[in-house]
């Protein structure tokens, strides 16, 4: 498996870089899984249009992609334009519910 940062906001003249970069990882390691980090990247249909060609490229050479870190909005952009089953997108991890503070815990007992 293959980490790959993806950086945002991605231009449509951005695309050839991007798929020319993530193919010549698949070709160099030959990695079955490619975990593209999508974290800093904007919710627009230029990011949503380089995923799904990353994706294209990806199962072309025979790997999987997947892509995690996605903002909220992303996700919902991807699922308006009906593209969630074909994208494997995790969203950003959510924080743990035992890193409460002593003011959030003090709060929720109803006190202010």
């Amino acid at each position: 498996m293959r980490d790959l940062v993806i950086r945002g906001p991605i231009e449509p003249a951005d695309l050839p870089g991007l798929f020319a970069r993530v193919c010549a990882l698949l070709q160099s390691a030959g990695p079955d899984v490619v975990c593209c980090e999508v974290t800093g990247v904007t919710a627009d249909a230029a990011a949503v249009d380089a995923l799904a060609r990353l994706r294209l490229a990806a199962a072309r050479h025979g790997c999987e992609l997947r892509f995690r870190g996605a903002s909220r909005e992303l996700l919902s952009l991807i699922a308006f334009m009906g593209l969630s089953g074909a994208l494997a997108v995790e969203p950003i991890p959510a924080a743990a519910p035992a890193a409460r503070t002593a003011e959030t815990a003090w709060r929720s007992r109803g006190r202010k």
